[in-house]
């Protein structure tokens, strides 16, 4: 049972950080990319605070620097993905910051010399196909929005790869505290370095930002550090790999964009890579290799 809960709250937060794509685009019609991006931090930091702040007493040094590395990725991570929504379309925002999954192993094996199986390797080519066809104008170039969203996608595995591999140490809520407060003061020095700290808000600017701190940031997180005590990491990255999909499917619905044949091709070999990747299918099962 513990184990259906923990998946039924990835799934959760799947289908939150999918609609976190619409409701950036909705809020950077009133905000610049850099406002959305200090008033969730800022606001998500103070409901954790709230929250969890007896905490805060047991935080090391330890937890302190870690926390704050992970918050600097964080922040540039989404930094990358909200300027770029300002010049592509949710849906394939969502698909190309997807191909995180798929460049994790690749940053293990830079870093760690980990050894690349053959389903990392071919689910890599598969995303870079994907990418192309999602991506690629006619003239064979890629728009400045697209190569930010990939910039994204490769902050995002980093924050993957060190969140990992920190939490075996310490403990995953006091990382993730720091880590928001890192991005919320971040954020409010990029801020006022801009002069460019808001003295107005629109209803619906303020919605916004409320949905991406509240729903978005603190408890999709707080979801997904719940949910893998009670799932495999494997079985959670295929479930959390799904916001993609349910941003492009909100995209449709609720911003009305519209898919070509291309972008939906895409999208489903960004979806296989990132399935082969994690499920490792039997008909590519050969002994692992070392990407040399």
């Amino acid at each position: 049972m513990k184990q259906y809960i923990g998946d039924g709250m990835l799934l959760i937060t799947a289908i939150v950080w999918g609609s976190g794509f619409v409701i950036t685009a909705i809020a950077l019609e009133y905000l610049t990319a850099y406002q959305v991006m200090a008033g969730r931090f800022v606001i998500a930091s103070i409901i954790l605070v709230l929250l969890f702040g007896k905490k805060i007493i047991t935080f090391t040094k330890s937890v302190i620097w870690k926390g704050a590395i992970l918050g600097s990725i964080l922040y540039v991570g989404f930094a990358l993905q909200t300027v770029g929504l300002e010049y592509t379309t949710p849906s394939k925002n969502a698909f190309l910051t997807a191909v995180n999954v798929v460049i994790v192993p690749i940053i293990a094996y830079m870093i760690y010399k980990r050894k690349v199986d053959r389903y990392e390797i071919f689910g890599s080519i598969i995303a870079i196909i994907g990418i192309g066809f999602l991506s690629l104008q006619g003239s064979m170039t890629i728009n400045l929005g697209d190569a930010l969203s990939l910039a994204c996608a490769v902050a995002f595995a980093f924050d993957i790869f060190y969140t990992n591999h920190f939490v075996k140490k310490e403990d995953a809520l006091s990382l993730t505290i720091v880590q928001f407060i890192t991005a919320s003061i971040i954020g409010m020095v990029v801020l006022l370095i801009q002069g460019d700290v808001p003295t107005t808000f629109e209803k619906e600017a303020i919605y916004a930002i409320l949905y991406l701190a509240v729903f978005s940031t603190t408890i999709a997180y707080v979801c997904q550090n719940i949910a893998f005590r009670y799932t495999t990491a494997t079985k959670g990255a295929i479930i959390l790999s799904l916001e993609s999909f349910f941003g492009m499917i909100l995209s449709v619905i609720f911003l009305h964009e519209i898919l070509t044949g291309r972008m939906v091709t895409g999208a489903i070999l960004i979806m296989a890579a990132i399935l082969i990747a994690e499920l490792k299918p039997n008909f590519l099962r050969k002994d692992p290799l070392r990407n040399t």
